[in-house]
């Protein structure tokens, strides 16, 4: 997997990043205006918006959830007083159903959308309304949790559509504009200018141990509800898929995140096609570009033009174009190639089977290098000894031997990919048995990318559970 190695992310602190989360639409949002004094707009280009919004507005739709009630999760078995009132005493509550709404992009005639995966993650129906009000029910075709992209579909035919533009030719300072339905408002467009490309926010490492972020970010007004709107230039063109944005409150506050067409437009046709993604990988561990200069001389990284490389996976492309640790890798395919940001984004728009011309710096000297892509990372040394922390808990061996208990959860892939709770015995990982820390590791080790582990809970001895883990070396 292409990441930032173990290293933390950007400037801004983690909670400031928010997705442009779906708005709920029974709230009141007249609650939410207030009056504005109306001022001259200052002079400046004057740059015509019309054109590319009457284009892009009809094929940007408005996405309406709904998540059925559910029980609240409560260990209700532990109810010391159901031993004397029964079973019926305290029964865990029921949720009120969810609503919320967000937007999506038309991306065919009949009727493909994308959108963004946290709009339509964990809902039960999904409701479609056009441009022109027309209302449509919608399944969901495939999401891919790494990207925040899903892919959505209605019946219908001659739909308006949008198409993408080559993400790569945007530039700093260049006119777009956003379109969506931010707080249950009918068609919304924004205006604003690229303020920088490639970033990484660490946002999708919420929903995914193997995150894609490159995000174009720009200062066109979003809001929650914008959510998987378009991001388009001054032709009506698709450039982004609006996603998040940076906010102490949760509403807009200057800057927004959208993901580039380049990468949507893979990851769209992926899902369409396969029902979810097919990701390449490069096989290169890079520093953070946010690394400080303790930790940089700490991991003896070097100044250079280009994208230091920190380790190369074994049985990787990277391996195999001849790429070795200390290089610096310049160009992808002819473009240059600055920050490992957009190392991630060149590749992951890409597929397992496509061939990529790689230029390097190999002790001073420039190299040019032809492989093909795969669909895995290759091994790191480093990633396997990792495995342990990065499941994010503390675990303890029983003293009869028969497993090993999930002492604490913090942060990691337990907690990220299962709802497993503290005091579960993992008593084997893909059927190999287990009664140490040791035999875990070395099973985990042994497992490569995924791994199913079983167990029991304490209160339950008969009743053995089955957890489903990947991305384990997804330090990449």
């Amino acid at each position: 997997m292409l990441g930032a190695a173990c290293f933390a992310g950007g400037a801004w602190g983690y909670s400031q990043y928010r997705h442009q989360e779906v708005f709920p639409n029974d709230s009141s949002p007249a609650a939410l205006f207030s009056p504005a004094k109306y001022t001259e707009p200052a002079s400046g280009p004057m740059v015509d918006f019309e054109k590319a919004a009457n284009k892009a507005a009809p094929a940007v739709v408005h996405i309406r959830t709904v998540m059925k009630a559910k029980e609240v999760n409560q260990d209700m078995d532990d109810n010391p007083l159901r031993e004397f009132f029964g079973q019926g005493f305290g029964t865990p509550p029921m949720m009120q159903p969810q609503k919320a709404s967000g937007s999506g992009v038309l991306i065919s005639p009949d009727g493909y959308i994308v959108t963004n995966n946290h709009v339509v993650e964990g809902t039960d129906h999904l409701t479609v309304t056009l441009n022109n009000k027309e209302d449509y029910k919608a399944k969901i075709i495939g999401t891919d949790p790494s990207t925040d992209l899903a892919v959505i579909k209605i019946e219908g035919h001659d739909l308006p559509f949008l198409t993408f533009s080559n993400s790569d030719n945007v530039h700093l300072g260049q006119w777009v504009l956003a379109i969506g339905y931010p707080l249950d408002l009918a068609t919304t467009v924004t205006s604003g200018i690229v303020s920088a490309k490639s970033r990484n926010i660490g946002i999708n490492s919420r929903n995914s141990a193997a995150p894609v972020e490159s995000f174009i970010q720009t200062d066109a007004a979003v809001n929650p509800g914008n959510s998987g709107g378009a991001l388009v230039n001054t032709d009506g063109d698709v450039i982004g898929i609006n996603s998040a944005i940076a906010s102490p409150t949760g509403s807009y506050a200057g800057y927004s995140y959208a993901i580039p067409s380049n990468l949507v437009q893979k990851v769209a046709s992926d899902i369409i096609k396969y029902g979810s993604s097919k990701r390449a990988y490069l096989g290169i561990m890079y520093p953070n570009d946010q690394m400080s200069e303790e930790d940089r001389q700490k991991n003896n990284i070097k100044e250079g033009k280009g994208v230091f490389v920190m380790d190369v996976a074994k049985g990787s492309t990277a391996e195999e174009a001849g790429i070795q640790k200390g290089d610096f890798i310049t160009k992808i395919n002819g473009m240059n190639i600055n920050t490992g940001n957009e190392v991630l984004e060149k590749i992951s728009a890409l597929r397992p089977g496509d061939k990529i011309t790689i230029t390097y710096q190999h002790n001073g000297e420039e190299k040019n290098a032809s492989a093909s892509l795969k669909g895995n990372a290759g091994a790191y040394a480093s990633a396997r000894e990792q495995v342990i922390e990065k499941l994010g808990a503390s675990f303890q061996a029983l003293e009869n031997g028969k497993g090993v208990q999930v002492k604490r959860l913090g942060e990691g892939i337990l907690s990220d990919q299962t709802r497993i709770k503290e005091g579960f015995i993992i008593t084997s990982v893909n059927a190999t048995r287990v009664s140490s820390t040791d035999e875990l590791k070395e099973a985990l080790k042994r497992a490569g990318n995924s791994a199913v582990i079983s167990g029991v809970y304490p209160n339950a001895p008969g009743t053995v559970y089955q957890y489903a883990l990947n991305d384990l070396n997804s330090i990449q």
